[in-house]
């Protein structure tokens, strides 16, 4: 075995042992401090870590954010992003880069390498998945230096969001390609659209020390350890403003069969910006 294999392995039985979300908890408290020391450290650390660039930020003074989370989850100057305005354009719900995107095969989506997952255990209702059977789906991996606020990808009316508990593995390409069914094991949040499209979902998976989901229709979620459901009737316009991660993880985009075309430029690993055409309708 070769010492990368080996550290990988490691990586991945590490993550099975430790107390997800329990330390996903401790985590959280961290990240929310408004402590000025533990804040201030917190951020610092963070950001020559990962280099990150706040001349993009709409507020780019470090020192000036309440928290970790605020900083983390801070909005970009008007102008950075430009959401595609050709009306027929499928965009980026998010910066980050394409784990996969193709067509989903008889309910099952591709993960990595020989791995794949059911978009009935994705979307976790029966019902609400059969739309989705055989249609289109991107993955957009979010990693800890990108932008973390997740948009719409295409109008259309938000009908139901379903919160599903789950695991908290690591959603980087690592564990992609080692853990089975992983999109479909993390905690998530769904969220269901009518659109001029037919339906579609745009799923937010945590992840490993993902203190939090937000959206802007339900707020932060609160872990229950149980399935909720809740109707809505609220439109949202392509690049909206959807909701947002506390740390880094994966938005899961899915539209009906024959609906919508991606662009074959984009294949797993594309770096992509929030806003930028990912595809188009037929």
């Amino acid at each position: 075995m070769s010492l990368t294999s080996l550290k990988k392995r490691l990586f991945i039985h590490a993550q099975r042992v430790v107390p997800q979300h329990q330390l996903s908890r401790v985590i959280g408290k961290v990240a929310a401090s408004e402590n000025p020391l533990v804040k201030t450290a917190v951020i610092q650390a963070f950001k020559n870590k990962y280099g990150i660039d706040l001349s993009i930020a709409e507020e780019s003074n470090a020192l000036k954010y309440k928290s970790f989370n605020e900083f983390f989850t801070r909005a970009l100057k008007d102008g950075i992003r430009v959401v595609d305005t050709d009306p027929t354009s499928i965009v980026s719900p998010a910066d980050g880069a394409i784990s996969q995107l193709g067509s989903i095969s008889e309910g099952d989506i591709f993960q990595a390498k020989g791995q794949s997952f059911s978009v009935e255990k994705l979307i976790g209702d029966p019902q609400l998945a059969q739309p989705f059977k055989n249609g289109q789906f991107a993955t957009v991996y979010l990693s800890p230096r990108d932008y973390h606020r997740v948009h719409m990808p295409f109008t259309g009316t938000l009908t139901e969001t379903l919160y599903i508990p789950g695991e908290l593995f690591s959603v980087n390409q690592t564990t992609a390609e080692t853990v089975p069914g992983l999109f479909a094991r993390n905690e998530r949040m769904v969220c269901l659209f009518d659109t001029e499209l037919g339906r579609m979902a745009v799923v937010l998976v945590g992840a490993m020390i993902v203190a939090g989901i937000e959206t802007v229709v339900t707020g932060k979620v609160k872990p229950t350890g149980r399935l909720e459901l809740n109707q809505h009737q609220v439109r949202l316009e392509k690049g909206a403003e959807l909701g947002r991660f506390y740390l880094g993880s994966t938005a899961i985009v899915l539209f009906e069969q024959d609906k919508m075309t991606w662009d074959e430029k984009f294949k797993a690993n594309s770096v992509v910006t929030m806003g930028e055409a990912l595809g188009h309708t037929r």
